[in-house]
């Protein structure tokens, strides 16, 4: 394969990779060039989007490092899309001040997602991780003017750290006992091999990585400073991109590597090891986020220890297993990302106005907005998983194929924590519209004034969350269908 024949099938990373170049060279040009730079920054993502429907069905380079296929290809568009849309929410926020350089390193980190949901090979995923992990340092910590933010990057940066060398000695163990990094071949050795109690370590270790990931307790520590103390667009892009692109990985590491994904004769012997760590990651998920989301009083920082819960809560389709359960956790990481974006998309503009993201500042913002209140009101709705929206059937799928799983129901008990987990956190939920549609304006501010790009982009967001739960077919159909 030449050098054109590489490119070709790189070209949506290539595209990126340019329009961050692109973007920071005009964001050094020129210091009041926000609105040029977004829209070179959103025009490159569109065009990187028609670069993978591009690209052909299946293909695969250096031994799983670079894999194209229906499912790898769908989340790249996913990925981009939630790109597109944290753009748009930076529009509005303190990172705009440095509009160049905040975009460059969010196109950076979109490369950094783009890797780890198109290899099927650990050195190229750990390389995805620390391209992504190292750019959302810098965006966490990104806001001089708050020493929140610089706290906040700097316990992200040290619990990501940990995380990667959890990830790279796992790593490590994995290819001195199976001989190579290719989740394939892994997968292969295991199906005609005992797991050896290093191997297994190895395993552990690299879900323990993952789990910092994916914010799952007990690892989750960094999340809430993190969510709180960033930059909305920063906090709106950990909370969905990565989320999405760290479950893609983290599903085929589990079902492709660690285990054939339509199973087999061995099955309950290969994962005996680490189906029951999943598990009590889940569990103590649902039950420390739901419950420490109770006493919060600020939304960033309760959709931070919410994250927690819903990390719980998508892991139960990996607990499943099989193809039915993978598709339970790749909609519902991609419908619970979409409406994250859109409730940091009204945090942003509830915050340039009142400049705080207390529940005081969002008192009575239905008569100072109603479009900002609608929006949330269907996003915190969704998140709790009220019908018709995209949330309830997330969880009814989830829910539903963990109990078709387990033997005599053995996944019983954690569906039956899954569903007390989303009672509670109706409480908290309704508390955040409580506040908006009850309260009183607290703040002297009488109408937040929205442009016709942040009201089009707003109402997109809570149209999707409404059609994915009224109609989730198409998505779910999809990701069915790209499953090998």
């Amino acid at each position: 394969m030449n050098y054109l024949e590489l490119l070709k099938l790189a070209s949506p990373e290539a595209i990126v990779a340019v329009t961050a170049l692109a973007v920071l060279a005009i964001g050094l040009a020129s210091e009041h060039a926000t609105g040029f730079c977004s829209a070179v920054a959103a025009l490159g993502l569109v065009v990187a989007v028609g670069a993978v429907l591009m690209l052909p069905q299946h293909a695969t380079l250096f031994g799983g490092m670079l894999v194209i296929t229906p499912l790898n290809s769908l989340f790249k568009i996913i990925c981009l899309a939630l790109a597109f849309f944290t753009v748009l929410v930076a529009r509005s926020d303190r990172a705009s001040r440095n509009p160049g350089e905040y975009l460059a390193i969010l196109l950076l980190a979109t490369i950094g997602l783009m890797l780890l949901v198109g290899s099927e090979e650990f050195l190229m995923i750990f390389i995805g991780l620390e391209l992504t992990g190292l750019s959302l340092y810098v965006m966490v910590a990104f806001d001089k003017t708050d020493v929140r933010s610089a706290e906040a990057g700097l316990k992200y940066f040290l619990c990501g750290s940990t995380a990667s060398a959890f990830t790279l000695f796992g790593i490590s163990f994995i290819y001195g006992m199976s001989g190579t990094t290719g989740l394939a071949a892994i997968g292969q050795k295991l199906t005609t091999e005992s797991v050896q109690p290093l191997l297994a370590v190895g395993i552990v270790m690299t879900l323990i990585g993952f789990a910092f990931k994916i914010a799952a307790a007990p690892f989750h520590l960094w999340a809430p400073d993190a969510y709180q103390g960033a930059p909305v667009p920063s906090a709106a892009f950990i909370a969905s991109g990565s989320k999405v692109a760290s479950f893609v990985v983290l599903g085929k590491i589990v079902l492709v590597g660690f285990g054939p994904i339509h199973g087999s004769a061995n099955w309950h012997a290969m994962v005996a090891g680490w189906m029951p760590v999943l598990a009590a990651l889940a569990a103590l998920s649902i039950v420390v986020g739901n419950l420490v989301a109770l006493a919060q009083s600020n939304v960033r920082r309760l959709l931070a220890y919410s994250a927690v819960a819903h990390a719980g809560y998508t892991l139960l389709g990996l607990v499943a297993g099989g193809r039915d359960g993978f598709s339970a956790t790749l909609f519902y990481t991609t419908v619970y990302a979409i409406t994250l974006v859109g409730a940091f998309g009204v945090v942003a503009l509830v915050r340039r106005e009142t400049s705080g993201d207390d529940f005081s500042h969002f008192s009575g913002l239905s008569s100072r907005s109603p479009l900002l209140a609608g929006c949330m009101a269907i996003f915190m709705l969704s998140l709790a998983g009220m019908p018709p929206l995209a949330g309830f059937f997330g969880k009814f799928y989830l829910f539903s194929a963990a109990l078709r799983a387990g033997a005599n129901h053995g996944l019983l008990w954690l569906v039956a924590l899954a569903l007390f987990g989303s009672l509670i956190s109706l409480y908290y939920y309704l508390i955040v519209l409580k506040v908006i549609f009850v309260g009183e304006a607290t703040t002297g501010i009488s109408e937040i004034k929205l442009d016709w790009l942040q009201r089009i982009s707003l109402a997109v967001l809570a149209m999707m969350v409404l059609f994915l739960g009224l109609m989730p077919e198409p998505l779910v159909t999809r990701i069915l269908a790209s499953l090998p």
